[in-house]
């Protein structure tokens, strides 16, 4: 409720600001707008900035810095002991007394001490959310002040405002780059923990996956095996499955839209066919694990062979259903962007529609054609639920289409559920896991680049 409060808050001081700004600027000039240097909307926005920016900076600061500055507040006041008088350490009874701050039970008796940590916490916190709001009404009030002295009409409006949108699209951007370092220097220290527990080529080059390890002393486990070759085999298998389905019929389906179909056929087929894209992937491994599964084993049984319950053919299959929306939608784009000139010039020599389309359209549309294919690949590789639902948990090495086997998706989401301990290796098995996964994913990408790079032509 108080984000919800403080977001309202932002947009009406924006606009307050945008208010003012322009009626302002045009007070300036007598109401002339052609008297002034920038349209006076620009003058609008400029002093919106003035108002929004300096508020949202600090509401920004105040998300980052107020759990931390509220926690250390509270911790001179924290009891040393657990409900019931047993020792805790200081991370396990501040969690306990931001359970009781938002009204949630928690374990054990609820000693006065807690209590009252509780009400401090909150008071805290209430403190801080309305100092927030006065110093962002302040903030707002002091750059609608100085924004209003600044207007006037030789004031080059527009180019101040162009400037701080820049600056601001270089911050998005710049937040994103920091975010996906974050998230690869994440998977890399806890893949570094987990290689100096299990030797690296053993990891990348062992036959036998078997995770299971104990956690605690007092458990029995085994001393797990991490052979990732059975994961990757199984991730191969049932990509390559999906990218057999996904691209012929993607690819037809795209030249069919692109050169063979009517405008009102196209403009029905496409929406229904990228309706395929919005269905839900768990919907997807239903259809895998109820329709699709048992319907190969009976054919299997029907023919001699013994097809498994759940098997890579089932969730391979689904899973390239599930891709020829993307592989076509993107195939389709590009083909049709391929210049009329060139088909023109291919029916004038001659050149029936199908020759056309093999010798002149494809050649042309080929870098993004293997782009879109590079990118199925991409999601194929990073699907989780098919492959749950429909291909099993267990990790064969195997290339037989027929039998269960388990990807590296799977594992991962595995390993991750239930008791962890991230001193384990069973836990942090998927952190190097998911940095081999980052890892191919990048390498297509960049795959596709290079292809793209050395095969596009400019054409007129």
């Amino acid at each position: 409720m108080q984000f919800f409060v403080l977001a309202v808050t932002l947009v009406v001081l924006t606009g307050i600001g945008f208010f003012f700004g322009r009626s302002r600027a045009l007070a300036s000039v007598s109401g002339r707008a052609k008297n002034l240097h920038s349209l006076p909307d620009y003058y609008g926005w400029y002093l919106a900035l003035w108002c929004g920016l300096p508020s949202f900076g600090l509401f920004l600061l105040w998300l980052l810095a107020e759990p931390y500055l509220v926690d250390f507040l509270v911790i001179g006041q924290m009891p040393t002991t657990l409900p019931g008088g047993g020792a805790g350490s200081l991370d396990l009874i501040l969690s306990l007394v931001h359970s009781l701050a938002a009204g949630h039970p928690v374990p054990g008796e609820v000693t006065p001490a807690l209590e009252e940590a509780a009400d401090h916490y909150n008071s805290l916190r209430q403190i801080s959310f309305a100092g927030l709001a006065a110093a962002m009404a302040s903030l707002a009030a002091a750059g609608l002040a100085w924004g209003l002295r600044r207007i006037t009409p030789d004031m080059r409006a527009r180019n101040r405002v162009e400037h701080a949108l820049r600056w601001l699209l270089v911050a998005s951007a710049t937040i994103a780059v920091l975010t996906t370092i974050g998230i690869v220097l994440s998977l890399f220290f806890e893949a570094i923990r987990f290689f100096r527990l299990i030797p690296f080529w053993d990891f990348l080059f062992g036959l036998n996956w078997s995770p299971q390890t104990s956690i605690r002393a007092d458990q029995v486990g085994s001393s797990g095996e991490f052979g990732a070759i059975p994961l990757f085999a199984g991730t191969l298998l049932v990509t390559f499955i999906a990218m057999v389905v996904a691209v012929p019929v993607g690819l037809m389906s795209a030249i069919y839209m692109a050169d063979y179909a009517s405008p009102g056929t196209r403009n029905v087929v496409k929406p229904v066919l990228e309706v395929l894209a919005g269905i839900p992937t768990v919907v997807y491994g239903f259809f895998a694990a109820l329709t699709v599964g048992p319907f190969l084993r009976d054919l299997g049984m029907g023919l001699g062979l013994d097809v498994a319950s759940e098997s890579a053919l089932a969730a391979g299959g689904v899973m390239g259903i599930m891709i020829i929306p993307f592989i076509s939608s993107l195939s389709d784009d590009i083909i049709v962007a391929v210049p009329q000139s060139l088909r023109d010039g291919s029916y004038a020599l001659g050149a029936t529609r199908s020759e056309t389309v093999r010798r002149v359209v494809l050649p042309a549309a080929l870098p993004g054609v293997i782009s879109a294919c590079l990118l199925g690949v991409s999601r194929a590789i990073g699907e989780t639920m098919i492959v749950v639902m429909a291909a099993g948990l267990a990790a064969n090495l195997t290339a037989n289409p027929l039998e269960s086997v388990t990807t590296v998706t799977v594992q991962i989401v595995t390993l991750l559920v239930g008791d962890q301990e991230f001193d384990s290796a069973k836990t942090l098995a998927a952190f190097a896991l998911g940095l081999v996964l980052f890892v191919v994913t990048l390498a297509l990408n960049v795959i596709a680049l290079r292809v793209v790079q050395k095969f596009r032509e400019q054409y007129d």
